[in-house]
């Protein structure tokens, strides 16, 4: 999701329907924020647009609704506090959607917290770190490439 808008379409949530919510006994989905995205709508609005955390809360929230879920949303600038919903996530068999910003870079502890899920897993990004400055295109990710 880059620049004004937050919406969704019938792709994305025919996606979402078939990949992650898979049976009926899934019922929240925990959409977890890293540091500085409390900051969207005034911070850097060339790159990440104008809509504000809580715009995008209120698209996750209505999506969530169209498709059943209930959607836990939360934001934190501290690496502790994401690493613990993530185990929070892991103990209880929720699915997460993260946005680990800043620490997608570098937070060897927040790539090993996740590898631990036990449900889906999706990472977002609201720009292409791949576009941006060179020290964004190294990422720690729990599969895939990367050195971490």
């Amino acid at each position: 999701m880059t620049g004004e808008s937050v919406t969704h379409d019938a792709a994305t949530r025919d996606a979402v329907t078939a990949d992650a919510v898979s049976s009926d006994a899934v019922t929240t989905v925990l959409i977890l924020n890293g540091p500085n995205l409390g900051r969207l709508g005034s911070r850097e609005p060339e790159v990440y647009g104008s809509a504000t955390l809580d715009d995008i809360a209120a698209a996750c929230t209505s999506l969530g609704a169209e498709l059943g879920l209930s959607v836990d949303l939360r934001q934190t600038d501290d690496e502790a506090e994401l690493i613990a919903w993530a185990h929070e996530a892991a103990d209880r068999r929720i699915p997460v959607v993260i946005n680990p910003a800043a620490f997608t870079h570098y937070s060897y502890a927040l790539r090993d917290a996740l590898a631990m899920r036990t449900a889906p897993l999706v990472e977002v990004h609201l720009s292409n770190p791949a576009a941006r400055e060179p020290f964004r295109h190294v990422l720690c990710r729990t599969r895939g490439s990367g050195p971490c």
